[in-house]
């Protein structure tokens, strides 16, 4: 489940479940620990900071960005960066519209909010196939 070198023919399913409850109950505990106790003070709820302004990307910029990124892409990108980098001048102005308009707005679209997160197993030797919610947490 966690080591890319493991057995990964096994069932999994219970892994994402068992991982939002661990955490879930983390959260839960943490809540519980603070409860009646006052805020600290200095403590801000959301970001109160706006850009209130800012100058727009240049396409020199945003081209610049793109061929100085990592190569190295996600299952969730649109396009690989490789074939990114190579139609670069064709997608260019396309992309820093797309840049700048979500500057401009303050946000992503919805569509560009998704992560894949992949559990690494830092301790070498531990056994892959006991269930996340048990780490740290006895049973």
């Amino acid at each position: 489940m966690l080591g890319r070198d493991g057995d990964t023919t096994s069932d999994g399913h219970h892994a994402a479940d068992s991982f939002a409850a661990f955490f879930a109950r983390e959260i839960e505990d943490v809540c519980a620990s603070a409860a009646g106790h006052p805020t600290p003070v200095g403590h801000v709820l959301g970001c109160t900071c706006r850009m209130s302004s800012f100058r727009p990307c240049s396409q020199a910029e945003v081209r610049r960005t793109i061929m100085k990124s990592p190569v190295k892409s996600c299952s969730l990108d649109s396009i690989p960066r490789f074939l990114l980098c190579e139609f670069v001048d064709l997608l260019l102005a396309f992309v820093t519209c797309m840049v700048n308009a979500s500057l401009r707005q303050g946000r992503l679209p919805k569509s560009q909010r998704h992560a894949i997160v992949v559990p690494v197993l830092k301790k070498p030797g531990l056994n892959t196939s006991v269930s996340i919610c048990c780490v740290g947490r006895p049973q």
